[in-house]
């Protein structure tokens, strides 16, 4: 996309959603809490989310160090930023994965696939949100996802600055901080508080399907990273949708969102699955980046959904 393209795009995006804060006052939220929550029949073993919250605790340790002190920044080959944080917390969280379960298999965002014989495997995203981390902006967050049979059955989202841990784990309630909590219901796609990265992140035809719904949302929002998620699932935004995303970016923020009784899916309304037929260390590129939506409630994802499928 040549920058006079994107420049227009980004007008049209700012240019919606200024007129959405014009009508701010002409509408009512009326969104209420959700009284009962989904989880699965079988429940996430305990010894996996002890270890979780060890990995998340041990990432948490290197990349506070780090944060908001003088960085250098190198580009990798998408362009994207990464730090010596990056590297150090996801090399510590899979030396605690190989000494506590040797066969299982970690995928992380840094050094890609370390494939085992086990269908269990760790997916780890050490920070989710470099460029938020780099600035100063304390919505980055560890990502720690454990994935079996391409099913991911617990997610954490963790900011070490604020302090806030969100854990989704299969047969439980999302907790905050060891404190249930639950989405909130929208009511209709035209009350939504929706949440993306950057609007920089759709392009194409995402971007026509991308802004098809943020002309029927209340008021779009921009820049929260994995943070946005756990907002989600706590009740204070309704709706994110994001595109050119990897498997690392999005794996842990399933069970976080389902947990607390919201949906999530891809812009089709298919489940997130981890392939690992394809995920080898020449094919973690960015023909696997996807589309993602995360919805407080059924109702308003079915219409988010319908938005994003509409054409001419």
């Amino acid at each position: 996309m040549s920058p006079s393209v994107a420049q227009l795009s980004f007008n049209g995006i700012l240019a919606a959603s200024r007129s959405k804060f014009r009508n701010l006052n002409a509408k009512k939220i009326g969104a209420t809490p959700k009284k009962t929550r989904t989880t699965s029949a079988s429940s996430c073993p305990q010894e996996y989310v002890d270890l979780a919250h060890d990995l998340a605790d041990t990432a948490g340790k290197i990349t506070s160090q780090y944060f908001r002190k003088p960085l250098d920044v190198e580009s990798k080959s998408d362009a994207s930023p990464v730090t010596i944080a990056d590297r150090a917390a996801e090399e510590a969280m899979r030396s605690v994965i190989n000494k506590r379960f040797p066969t299982h298999s970690v995928y992380g965002e840094e050094f890609g696939l370390d494939l085992r014989d086990s269908e269990s495997v760790w997916v780890l995203d050490p920070i989710d949100g470099t460029k938020s981390f780099i600035t100063g902006k304390p919505v980055f967050g560890t990502l720690v996802a454990f994935v079996e049979e391409g099913s991911p059955v617990l997610g954490v989202i963790d900011q070490p600055i604020t302090k806030e841990r969100w854990v989704g784990a299969a047969g439980r309630v999302t907790t905050l901080n060891n404190k249930e909590i639950s989405t909130r219901t929208c009511g209709s796609l035209t009350n939504a508080y929706m949440y993306s990265t950057t609007p920089l992140m759709f392009s194409g035809d995402s971007l026509e399907a991308y802004q098809r719904l943020a002309e029927q949302v209340r008021i779009p929002l921009y820049g929260c990273d994995c943070y946005a998620y756990g907002l989600l699932s706590s009740g204070f935004c309704d709706v994110v949708a994001e595109a050119d995303m990897k498997p690392y970016d999005y794996m842990a923020l399933v069970p976080v969102v389902q947990g607390a009784g919201g949906v999530m899916t891809d812009w089709q309304g298919n489940p997130l699955k981890l392939n690992t037929t394809i995920l080898t260390q020449q094919e973690c590129t960015s023909s696997l980046a996807g589309e993602v939506l995360a919805s407080g409630d059924a109702q308003t994802h079915a219409e988010a959904l319908q938005a994003l499928a509409w054409s001419n």
